[in-house]
């Protein structure tokens, strides 16, 4: 049975495919094999993962991702494509889904969205309610480094609170949308910001995200 993960692990190999090694990507300086090649560590590498979160073991992830990069580009859309091993944590389907969904969403937009050509996708209203299920969960996580309030807001009024405090920035957008804002994308993202214009100034250049 097809998940949310799955489905966006294959388009994201499809994207990388697509756009060729040396393509940009919304992630710094990254091309799209660099990006292949931290989701191939990222879930295949777990020595060399935990770089991601704890500072002290950056520089091995540093090593490790760049040995990866160095791969053929279609062997490393082969491993995302083939997805984990048996052994990984994220061969577990629940784990997965909460691990990989908006992680492979995100870096499939970091992929499109930094072509010239790019058309935006529409997402069906499960897949946009899913998103928006993880970002309610993860808002304070993601908007901890804002430096004024900020609020997400749904077109339909639904909101999350992603950092209490004065003056407050409100993002209103589909779930898809606020999701790579909240994620540090804000200058790709497709959104309306509500609020002092010096506030809002200062929420497009935080280092929002993970």
């Amino acid at each position: 049975m097809s998940t949310h993960a799955k489905r966006e692990r294959l388009l994201l190999a499809d994207l990388l495919e697509s756009a060729g090694p040396s393509a940009p990507t919304l992630c710094a300086d990254w091309t799209a094999r660099d990006l292949a090649a931290h989701v191939v560590v990222r879930e295949r590498r777990a020595d060399a993962a935990g770089g991601l979160f704890v500072k002290p073991l950056a520089g091995r992830l540093e090593r490790v991702q760049a040995e990866y990069a160095r791969k053929p580009f279609d062997e490393l859309i082969g491993l995302i494509r083939s997805g984990p091993p048996r052994m990984s944590p994220f061969a577990l389907k629940q784990i997965d889904e909460a691990s990989n969904t908006v992680e492979f969403y995100v870096h499939a937009e970091d992929v499109r969205r930094a072509q010239p050509d790019w058309v935006r996708r529409e997402l069906d209203p499960v897949f946009s309610d899913v998103l928006w299920s993880r970002l309610e969960k993860m808002a304070r996580l993601l908007g901890r480094k804002s430096p004024v309030g900020l609020v997400l807001r749904r077109p339909d009024g639904r909101v999350a609170v992603a950092r209490r405090g004065v003056p407050v920035v409100t993002v209103v957008g589909e779930p898809g949308e606020l999701t790579l804002f909240a994620f540090g994308r804000q200058a790709a993202a497709d959104v309306t910001l509500e609020g002092d214009q010096e506030a809002v100034g200062r929420v497009v250049t935080a280092a929002l995200g993970v």
